[in-house]
């Protein structure tokens, strides 16, 4: 994503945000060239861009956030590992952040998660450990330790294919909605994910056996509106800044509306601001009892589903969310006003635990 694609959703999520929610002061200028060292660690990309390369959450366009950085601090750098030695090299030079979207790294003698390595160095980094991320990359982990903590989710039980034989050894009732177990960015759902029947049960997980490679999720299905809500924590103080809003689909051929793989792909769906103050608190107090269940920390996002009696759900979570023209920097947009720049300035000022006046404003209640 170039700048002018940024400017260009900045301007159309402006103009139809008629709610005003805790307006960012644009007035307000960073101070110029804090001296602090930063460095945008990356790994290399794959030659076919169509694939998914697993150990990194957050992709990064690495020279936009050089160019943006670069105007507010004394020493920033894009940094490439390639090897073990180039990840020690890293950590004897002992920046004060490291910003990057890489989960782990494979090499030779096994991997190693890059968040972890450099807390053991005493060096700052953007969004959660090791820990918190195993916690929301399994789904079935993240609602158990949501039921743990008294927080609604919809019942579930994980399965493979086979596992269940019969309809009456199934152990919650239809309708359903299945998913795979791991992976983000609503791959393995479809017109196919809600189910009435034990056939088509069997259907969906043998689906998402063969095209995901994953045992499957299975839900009681829930009918309602779908939230998803961003988090900010300012790390010198831990306050959270919750961020609502609203997605919208269209039904379906099947009349479902259902956030599926193919409409997050081509973005097809819209998001709106919350304008009732009731949903709006209601869905941010939740968002971060979750976001403190599992751990997560500098930001994240929280994905809620209403059922059928306007009642919130927690869904799954994303402890790195994207930082490109996704839901978290729209979130940011809707509900602060927020720029791309702002945005990415204030992951790197609470990664760097410095409370400026924008962190102030941006998190304060």
């Amino acid at each position: 994503m170039n700048i002018e694609e940024i400017k260009n959703i900045e301007i159309v999520a402006t103009s139809n945000n008629v709610q005003k929610i805790l307006p960012f002061d644009k007035k307000y200028v960073f101070p110029q060239k804090i001296d602090k060292t930063i460095e945008i660690v990356i790994v290399p990309k794959l030659d076919d861009i169509a694939l998914s390369q697993k150990n990194v959450a957050i992709k990064l366009d690495e020279n936009l956030i050089l160019e943006i950085l670069s105007r507010h601090y004394r020493n920033v750098s894009i940094t490439t590992i390639n090897t073990k030695n180039d990840l020690k090299k890293l950590a004897l030079r002992k920046p004060d952040l490291v910003f990057s979207g890489v989960k782990y790294f494979y090499f030779d003698d096994g991997i190693i998660w890059l968040n972890d390595y450099l807390e053991s160095y005493d060096i700052s980094y953007i969004a959660s450990n090791r820990e918190a991320l195993h916690n929301e990359h399994d789904k079935s982990i993240a609602k158990k330790i949501m039921q743990k903590a008294n927080i609604k989710t919809a019942d579930f039980f994980t399965t493979e294919h086979n596992e269940y034989l019969t309809e009456m050894s199934i152990p919650i009732a239809f309708p359903l909605f299945i998913k795979p177990l791991t992976g983000g960015d609503s791959r393995g759902v479809d017109k196919e994910s809600i189910v009435y029947d034990f056939l088509s049960f069997q259907k969906k997980i043998l689906d998402i056996k063969h095209n995901q490679n994953s045992c499957s999720m299975v839900e009681t299905y829930l009918p309602g509106k779908e939230y998803t809500v961003s988090i900010l924590q300012d790390n010198s103080n831990g306050n959270l800044r919750a961020m609502p809003i609203e997605i919208i689909v269209d039904k379906n051929i099947n009349g479902h509306y259902i956030l599926d793989y193919d409409i997050k792909k081509n973005d097809q769906e819209s998001v709106i601001p919350i304008t009732d103050r009731k949903i709006y608190n209601q869905l941010s107090d939740f968002a971060k009892d979750a976001f403190k269940a599992l751990d997560g920390k500098s930001l994240g996002r929280i994905d809620i589903k209403m059922n059928h009696n306007g009642v919130p759900h927690f869904i799954e979570a994303n402890l790195m969310p994207g930082l490109q023209k996704g839901y978290f920097y729209r979130s940011c947009l809707l509900n602060l006003g927020m720029s791309y720049e702002q945005m990415i300035l204030t992951i790197t000022n609470n990664g760097l635990g410095l409370c400026t006046q924008v962190n102030r404003q941006v998190l304060s209640f």
